[in-house]
């Protein structure tokens, strides 16, 4: 877990090896949202960073009900 600090201007600064392990970029747009008292940062991906990610899944019998 690491600690930040929010600045007088409301800035709050990401720590380096969070960067990295989440493969951040300069000028990348995160989501805020506030839930139960706390701020999830999410970072926003583009489509192609996600191709491929369910590579091999059988899309067979994926829905609940019957069509």
């Amino acid at each position: 877990m690491e600690n930040t600090t929010l600045s007088p201007n409301f800035l709050v600064s990401i720590p380096e090896n969070i960067v990295k392990q989440l493969h951040l970029q300069v000028g990348q747009q995160l989501t805020c949202i506030a839930k139960e008292g706390n701020i999830q940062l999410i970072p926003q991906r583009d489509i192609q960073s996600i191709r491929g990610i369910f590579e091999g899944a059988n899309p067979e019998n994926y829905r609940d009900r019957a069509s």
